[in-house]
């Protein structure tokens, strides 16, 4: 059984305790102040091959794969030292693809999210088909967006509820704007998905990166904007922007005051996925085994304490059932973009 070597990755050998992460994260962040907040596209490599990667980085507590590695790595019969590696590039393209060509033995694993699926749905080329390429491992967890509104919108045209902003948008098509992380990002499909289901025309103001959106939507330069809870809590507790609805299709017991989007728009229903794949052609046997481990990772203590300010929950489905929610996904995203003709730059 192989152990841990603490001087290969401090934030992932060390074993200290989930209230220890907080002062972990504070440190990670001021070295590290221009990330993102939220990473998802992260590799998992064993000990042994970690002498070949030139550069690590855990980019901070808000990170999925920050803490998601850490109990990972605690899992001894897993058997494998887990190193947590961030390959950003292209919407995540590069880092997917480096995993899709790797060795079909489990060594290397892809922790995406739903941004994976929106990237191939947008992208005019990619080096991969994201159905064949890669065998899905474990669903880890799912949570919903939030709709939210400047609250300079909500005061000049009374908004209060998803309904009346529709409404609004229904009754001067184009002339409300939304915000988004940029052309294909996960917020542009989400919310034209709601265009297309509520008959209603926004108009797209794309960002390079969702916190220059967020800060704009705060200001009142934009409307409207889909965000998860973490990245727009600070703008809602300012009093700047006002929630309107769970983009999930029911009720979220993290935000017992918001209503589904679908109360208002039937039949609407978008949560953003967490999930682990592997390189096509890995042993089923394998696959089997690491769900497992996965599931029971996805509900320990240590992971629940990022998942739950989201809304999100841990969840413990089958491969194959993963695998089924990745095919209706993509197909949902490769008609709502060649509807809209959403091509990502």
């Amino acid at each position: 059984m192989t152990t841990a070597n603490p001087t290969a990755s401090p934030a992932l050998a060390s074993h200290a305790p989930a209230q220890k992460l907080h002062e972990l994260a504070k440190t990670i962040r001021s070295k590290n102040a221009g990330v993102n907040k939220i990473t998802f596209d992260i590799i998992f490599r064993e000990a042994a091959q970690y002498e070949r990667v030139k550069r690590s980085r855990v980019l901070n507590r808000e990170s999925m794969a920050a803490l998601f590695g850490v109990p990972v790595a605690r899992i001894k019969r897993l058997g494998n030292t887990v190193i947590v590696e961030n390959r950003p590039g292209v919407a995540g393209v590069l880092g997917a693809d480096y995993v899709a060509k790797s060795p079909r033995d489990g060594s290397v694993l892809l922790l995406t999210s739903s941004t994976f699926l929106t990237a191939a749905a947008t992208q005019a080329r990619s080096p991969y088909d994201p159905l064949t390429a890669f065998a899905p491992v474990a669903l880890v967890a799912d949570g919903p967006l939030l709709l939210a509104v400047s609250s300079t919108l909500a005061a000049s045209k009374s908004i209060r509820t998803a309904a009346e902003l529709i409404a609004a948008a229904r009754a001067k098509p184009g002339a409300i704007t939304y915000g988004s992380a940029g052309v294909g990002s996960l917020g542009q499909l989400a919310t034209e998905l709601l265009c297309d289901a509520s008959r209603v025309q926004m108009m797209h103001v794309p960002y390079k990166g969702a916190a220059n959106a967020l800060i704009d939507l705060a200001a009142g330069q934009i409307d409207v904007m889909m965000s998860n809870y973490s990245s727009i809590a600070t703008q809602i507790k300012s009093g700047k922007v006002k929630p309107l609805a769970v983009t999930s299709a029911t009720p979220n017991p993290a935000f017992p005051e918001l209503p589904t989007l679908a109360a208002s728009v039937p039949g609407y229903g978008i949560e953003i996925w967490v999930g682990v794949l592997a390189p096509a052609g890995t042993p089923a046997a394998l696959v089997q085994r690491l769900n497992r481990e996965i599931a029971e990772i996805a509900a320990s203590p240590e992971v629940r304490v990022v998942l739950e300010p989201d809304g999100s929950r841990p969840l413990a489905v089958t491969s194959a059932e993963f695998g089924a929610r990745m095919k209706h996904d993509l197909a949902q995203w490769k008609r709502i973009a060649a509807d809209r003709k959403i091509i990502a730059e």
